[in-house]
């Protein structure tokens, strides 16, 4: 695995430096401050990974996400939008490390990975690349972070000993097997379902008695949350800041720093459901 030299965060002219002092509210395409390497992630079957870390600017982290997306073929990527915000907020906010990466064969404004979609199997590689990644880079206590499809990937590829915990939003449990949540129980290591009242397929009461078969399992009904989590970014940022850096306490909601702007108009199409029925154009499974 090898990366780039430090880059900026995509920004737009809004995005002077702050008087210092003067707090603004942080908005959905803010973009604090941090130190963002462009990653090439080489995995065992001899494929290059699309990724990034972002960390602290000023300070070591405290602790590390690794983002595993939603189902590429129907718009999910390492730019969906909690992952962004995440990057974005979480290394000056809550002193965190973001590792966020393209799966085989998907595409994102920060660019393609190579390979093919292969339903939940070959990923494995990548999974085991973007941990090994942390590892190497001796970045602090890995927690990995599934989202839908993403979070059927933790389930069946991450329970790694370098691994401390788990937060899996919206999960499906479409790929995954019983098998799969049973070494979860068997490592106890801590996992917690953050689970949308409103989800198209998997919703609070059915996720307990699914999850039941993981003793240590937390399952987080979240009220009004729906599967793709607009509206809902803070929210998730919050759960999931409680549970790796309970120290942080809520996350605020102004900033008095240095504060740059996103443009977020790449992604206006590609917020669509992680199952819908028609696929995002260029990211079919048959495109490498």
């Amino acid at each position: 695995m090898t990366s780039s030299a430090d880059t900026p965060a995509e920004s737009a002219d809004q995005g002077a430096d702050q008087p210092e002092g003067a707090a603004r509210p942080i908005r959905a395409n803010s973009v604090l401050p941090a130190r963002r390497t462009p990653l090439a992630l080489e995995t065992a079957d001899g494929l290059t990974l699309v990724g990034e870390v972002s960390q602290p600017l000023d300070r070591a982290p405290v602790a590390t996400l690794v983002c595993v997306h939603p189902l590429p073929t129907h718009g999910g990527m390492m730019d969906s939008h909690i992952y962004r915000k995440a990057a974005y907020r979480l290394p000056a906010l809550a002193g965190l490390a973001v590792v966020r990466f393209n799966t085989r064969g998907t595409r994102s404004v920060q660019g393609v990975s190579e390979g093919e979609f292969d339903g939940g199997d070959a990923e494995r590689f990548d999974v085991a690349a973007a941990l090994e990644y942390a590892e190497f880079a001796e970045l602090p206590r890995i927690w990995l972070v599934g989202w839908s499809f993403g979070s059927d990937l933790v389930l069946m590829h991450g329970c790694d000993p370098v691994v401390e915990g788990a937060i899996l939003l919206s999960p499906s449990l479409r790929f995954s097997r019983p098998e799969h949540l049973a070494v979860w129980a068997e490592s106890g290591k801590p996992l917690t379902a953050l689970v949308p009242e409103f989800d198209d397929y998997l919703r609070p009461a059915e996720a307990r008695e699914r999850f039941a078969a993981i003793p240590q399992a937390e399952v987080v009904g979240i009220d009004g949350g729906k599967h793709l989590w607009v509206g809902d970014a803070e929210r998730i940022l919050d759960e999931i800041v409680a549970r790796v850096a309970p120290e942080v306490g809520p996350l605020p909601t102004t900033w008095a720093g240095p504060m740059e702007y996103a443009d977020a108009s790449a992604y206006a199409d590609r917020t669509v459901a992680a199952f819908a029925d028609v696929p995002v154009p260029g990211n079919s499974p048959s495109e490498g």
